[in-house]
């Protein structure tokens, strides 16, 4: 049995066209790779984004395991019973008890257990709890059961992420962020183990301001009047980053981007 354990965790899926990209390329990356779990960010899986019982659906069916969200977890209603019923689709941790849905759980692959922990960013995004806080207090609740604990962190600022990174190095296997959909090329092993990149990117239509059709966003800029966003067309990228964990000590040892 080997000793470590490969992760992917793949940038935020947008709307049906990262859908579709993801159940056409993921059952076959995971095998080039040799990919032992995936986690997905889901939080614009729908159509218009937020996420629907349906988007889920897809993306469970194209090979994820976990399901991760962001400040776009409750856009659609439709989907509440959806996250207080389920153990394997996660939001952010700093929302309060009294929301629907769940901060962090434990994905078991029989072989291995993994944590994951879904938190937002607070700069320049929602009011929300403490960051710092609220992953401190999902790592004291899952290091009592597993070694190996991965965490989401869904922020706009680079420095926020770069500062939450260290803040939890060493108490944690990998840092991913996400919700910028632009895929970063820090990817890294910080000083105490812990693996790490800024963002891990989109999946959805590579000609696209962060998936929506460019001449939409332009036409905004230049007018400052509001538009409705539309999905852009064509050619779709998987954009990831795979973390490879020592089983034992939960250190990351390798960490790389992927793009398929």
């Amino acid at each position: 049995m080997a000793d470590t354990v490969r992760i992917l965790a793949v940038g935020d899926v947008v709307a049906t066209a990262g859908c579709e990209k993801l159940k056409q390329t993921l059952p076959k990356l995971k095998k080039e790779l040799n990919i032992d779990a995936v986690i997905v960010n889901g939080e614009n899986s729908a159509q218009g984004n937020g996420m629907t019982p349906f988007s889920i659906e897809q993306l469970f069916s194209a090979g994820a395991d976990i399901i991760t969200g962001g400040n776009h977890s409750y856009k659609r209603r439709e989907v509440y019973d959806t996250l207080d019923g389920a153990i394997s689709v996660i939001r952010p941790a700093n929302y309060t008890e009294d929301c629907p849905g769940i901060g962090y759980t434990v994905l078991d692959k029989g072989f291995v257990r993994i944590g994951v922990v879904n938190v937002l960013g607070t700069a320049f995004m929602e009011a929300v709890k403490n960051p710092l806080d609220c992953v401190d207090a999902s790592i004291a609740a899952l290091e009592r059961d597993v070694k190996i604990i991965i965490v989401d962190f869904h922020a706009e600022a680079t420095s926020e992420k770069r500062a939450f990174g260290f803040y939890v190095d060493g108490r944690v296997s990998a840092v991913f962020g996400t919700h910028t959909h632009v895929q970063t090329a820090d990817e890294q092993i910080l000083p105490n183990g812990t693996g790490y990149i800024t963002d891990a990117g989109m999946t959805g239509p590579k000609q696209s301001v962060l998936g929506v059709k460019p001449e939409i966003i332009i036409e905004r800029m230049k007018t400052n009047m509001p538009a409705r966003f539309e999905t852009a067309e064509g050619e779709c990228v998987l954009e990831g980053v795979l973390f490879e964990i020592d089983k034992k000590t939960g250190r990351c040892l390798d960490v790389q981007r992927v793009n398929a």
